[in-house]
């Protein structure tokens, strides 16, 4: 009962602007940054646009669009599921859960994997959404379920990772952390790949585990909780950790920015930093929107700073995602933002969903998909006006 209160107590110390978790203060209480005129040729052109049911219903959850070959599958709150073409944004199939979406989808092996306040893993199939299996879990779901080697990860708001059978949802094995008293709400989604998963924890932890077994190749402190109070000493790690080569990329709440190895566990560089909202790598840099809704870019190698765009602050903005030459933010009023990956100026921006943008845009080659509260779904590439 203490940590659910605790939980409920900084789940609503919300900003009234953004919908994220933020912890009450002065800087919090500061208005969002006003837009500035934009000039330049360039602009995000519309390819298509759908309702795709009810989106977040106000509740802070983790929905996200997610692209697999030909599919763009997308899920709502009240439980609809859609499959659309990634390219023409026709209906492929819908489906009515009747559940309580609170992640979701991933996707991988021909299914779709949706999970719920309720503790729920629901799979899909793939070509038409019928369902496969359920499996009960030890409590909600708040990172997006994940599939490698026939094993279905789902990490769990207790601390828990779970592995489940991709054939029948069947538990494999079982990794636990404890909780911290007081903690953002949020989950990061673990990153799975070539049979290792990758997951953070609210205790600023991080550990990587075998996929097929659950056994731990290592475990590390990405920043350890200082201060007298718990507000003071929460890292959580609510941004999802990234993947890059051979190595992990994954930043805290009110701790730093650490590049570890994947494979040993051997630390890179590390950046004082905090953020919730999540980060981007591509070729050369690594991007990320801090707490105030800075957006920065680091070099991949050294962590220097390349440059730091500070016009959108308190605007809720989104985790960065490269696009092209590009790095695209939503915010809580729903414009989706191109930051030149050069020096951070703003190139383009339009509107997608009045109710705002709190999924991280999804780059797919040329392609831009934004994903709005209100569950607008859609599609842009870039153009000359």
């Amino acid at each position: 009962m203490k940590r659910l209160l605790a939980i409920l107590l900084v789940s609503g110390l919300l900003s009234a602007c953004s919908g994220v978790p933020l912890l009450s203060g002065a800087d919090n209480a500061d208005p969002p940054a006003e837009l500035e005129e934009l000039g330049g040729d360039l602009q995000l052109k519309q390819l298509w646009s759908r309702d795709v049911g009810v989106g977040f219903d106000e509740q802070f959850v983790r929905l996200v669009p997610t692209v697999y070959g030909e599919h763009l599958l997308v899920a709502d709150r009240k439980g609809r599921v859609s499959a659309l073409s990634a390219e023409s944004g026709k209906s492929l199939w819908e489906v009515d859960t009747k559940a309580l979406i609170s992640a979701g989808p991933g996707a991988g092996e021909g299914l779709v994997m949706v999970a719920t306040s309720d503790g729920e893993v629901l799979a899909l199939g793939m070509d038409d959404g019928a369902p496969v299996w359920r499996a009960q879990v030890s409590s909600e779901v708040l990172a997006v379920p994940q599939i490698d080697l026939g094993v279905v990860v789902v990490q769990t708001a207790d601390g828990k990772v779970v592995g489940l059978a991709a054939h029948d949802g069947k538990q494999l094995w079982i990794y636990d952390r404890t909780v911290p008293v007081l903690t953002l709400r949020g989950t990061s989604t673990p990153a799975v790949e070539r049979g290792v998963v990758v997951a953070g924890f609210a205790s600023g932890k991080v550990a990587a585990l075998s996929t097929e077994r659950g056994f731990v190749a290592w475990e590390t402190n990405v920043a350890i909780p200082k201060g007298r109070s718990e507000l003071e000493r929460m890292v959580d790690i609510d941004s999802d950790p990234v993947i890059e080569g051979s190595a992990v990329y994954v930043t805290t709440f009110q701790g730093r920015l650490a590049v570890i190895d994947v494979q040993s566990g051997d630390p890179g560089w590390t950046r004082d930093m905090s953020s919730f909202a999540g980060l981007g790598v591509d070729f050369s840099q690594v991007y990320v929107t801090d707490e105030h809704s800075n957006v920065w870019a680091l070099a991949r190698d050294s962590g220097a700073s390349v440059w730091k765009q500070e016009k959108f602050r308190n605007r809720g903005l989104t985790g960065p995602e490269p696009y092209n030459d590009y790095v695209a933010v939503g915010d809580f009023e729903g414009y989706v933002h191109l930051l030149s990956r050069y020096d951070g100026h703003t190139a383009a921006r339009t509107r997608v969903d009045s109710k705002g943008i709190r999924a991280k845009p999804l780059a797919v080659g040329d392609v831009l998909y934004v994903y709005g509260n209100g569950g607008t779904l859609a599609a842009y590439t870039l153009s000359e006006r």
